[in-house]
């Protein structure tokens, strides 16, 4: 007999939450409170719109320098002077380091000292060549004692020939002593000061200098919305925002400039960019941002606040309210959220008005009032 007391007891616990559970929350809150339908609750309404929502792609993106340029000497000496403060601005062709040039002065001065000795050399060895010409042909001098002397002329004429080179690799040698800056950026940390001796292409850079007007915004999608954007950007340019935090009411304009040529097989994802012109310098080389790429524009879109939709175990639902003041439980099929607003495939209509915050003490055929009413929802463009 107790045993099948029990049993009773139990059945009718299970019974007791399989029907609680059934009522709605709305239900719940009004069982709690006892206020039944007879008093208005109130709730905060938005319109439902309809208006053009851009078809965007959203995901993480990483700053990226325009061009890096890690500058190191191509000549072995001290360096004597640094043109630049770390940090500093500088432009294409702006003299950053002094390295001593005296030892490759002197190695120019020699060059062109042996240069000028066989040259003198040459022109002697050709005047020699032309009165053997006239001798030989009068038979006073052999056939082989002219051919010794055009010899000797000819090696002195590629004498000079190498001393030219000489002397030019010495120009060049002297001008390793200045290092231009090949780009215009910024620089980072000295990395050598002025004292030290440095050797050709050392290990450790001089200064590194960042490009960064234009610069670039490095993001992946996955690979399936890889043939939209490519059909997309052959038909015109795809534009490219990057929002930073704290500043998403000023995103930064770009344009997409790079598709990956292999999709990346460990994530499934491909590696795009976009280039943004950066004149104001808000964008800054190893930055995280929000890269968003806009595919389209779609009109005439359902829109609804984001936080009208609630989620149950038959999918999502909205409360609509009706011309009574009275509300209605509604499925309905969200496509997508943009921003703070979520795009509606089915269950809406424009103009009708659904609840966006009291839906927790609602129910089915709830009578509502109007604390707040908002008369358009905006979605991020």
């Amino acid at each position: 007999m107790k045993r099948v007391y029990w049993i009773v007891l139990i059945l009718m616990i299970v019974a007791g939450v399989v029907g609680y559970r059934q009522l709605s929350p709305g239900v719940q809150k009004r069982s709690e409170t006892g206020s039944g339908r007879s008093s208005a609750v109130p709730v905060t309404v938005a319109d439902v719109i309809q208006k053009n929502i851009p078809l965007q792609l959203e995901a993480v993106g990483a700053v990226e320098a325009y061009s890096t340029v890690s500058m190191r000497s191509q000549v072995t000496g001290t360096v004597t002077q640094v043109h630049f403060k770390e940090g500093q601005d500088v432009k294409l062709g702006d003299l950053l380091f002094t390295i001593d040039p005296r030892p490759f002065e002197a190695a120019l001065k020699q060059a062109e000292a042996n240069l000028a000795k066989d040259v003198a050399v040459l022109a002697n060895a050709r005047e020699q060549a032309r009165r053997y010409a006239e001798l030989v042909k009068k038979q006073y001098v052999s056939q082989e004692q002219y051919d010794q002397i055009r010899t000797n002329a000819d090696a002195n004429e590629a004498a000079v020939e190498a001393d030219k080179a000489a002397a030019e690799s010495a120009k060049v040698q002297l001008s390793y002593c200045r290092i231009y800056s090949p780009v215009t950026g910024r620089t980072g940390s000295l990395l050598v000061n002025e004292g030290n001796l440095v050797r050709t292409n050392d290990a450790t850079a001089l200064v590194t200098i960042n490009q960064v007007s234009p610069i670039y915004v490095t993001f992946s999608v996955p690979e399936q919305n890889l043939p939209e954007i490519k059909r997309r950007l052959a038909a015109a340019k795809l534009k490219v925002a990057a929002v930073m935090p704290g500043s998403e009411d000023r995103p930064e304009g770009g344009e997409l400039s790079f598709i990956d040529n292999a999709v990346d097989k460990t994530t499934g994802t491909i590696k795009l960019k976009g280039t943004f012109a950066n004149a104001d310098r808000r964008l800054w080389p190893g930055q995280f941002v929000k890269a968003v790429l806009k595919l389209a524009d779609q009109p005439d879109m359902i829109v609804i606040p984001s936080q009208a939709v609630q989620t149950g175990q038959e999918g999502d639902h909205v409360f609509v309210v009706k011309p009574d003041s009275t509300v209605e439980l509604r499925s309905v099929v969200v496509n997508r959220t943009l921003g703070g607003a979520a795009v509606i495939g089915k269950g809406l209509q424009p103009g009708e008005k659904v609840v966006t915050d009291g839906q927790f003490l609602l129910g089915p055929g709830s009578k509502v009032q109007f604390k707040k009413e908002k008369k358009e929802t905006e979605a991020e463009s």
